[in-house]
């Protein structure tokens, strides 16, 4: 019998991962780094909520800072 193959694992993730010291968030994705030790055991809601809650924390970080990626 056939297995099929897993689903991948949707992320916010572009190979950017520098994290941020004031705001805690990476320069990439924006996310914390519990969030992105903790992607895989998140259900497709969770990820899909929290992927969606990201462009709004990019003011948390310093325009210069986002200029280095």
């Amino acid at each position: 019998m056939a297995t099929q193959p897993p689903e991948p694992v949707a992320t916010p993730c572009i190979k950017v991962c520098m994290v941020d010291g004031e705001s805690g968030l990476c320069l990439g994705c924006y996310r914390t780094l519990p969030e992105i030790a903790g992607w895989a055991r998140l259900s497709a809601d969770s990820r899909a909520a929290l992927i969606q809650s990201l462009p709004g924390r990019r003011d948390r970080i310093s325009p210069e800072k986002l200029g280095l990626i």
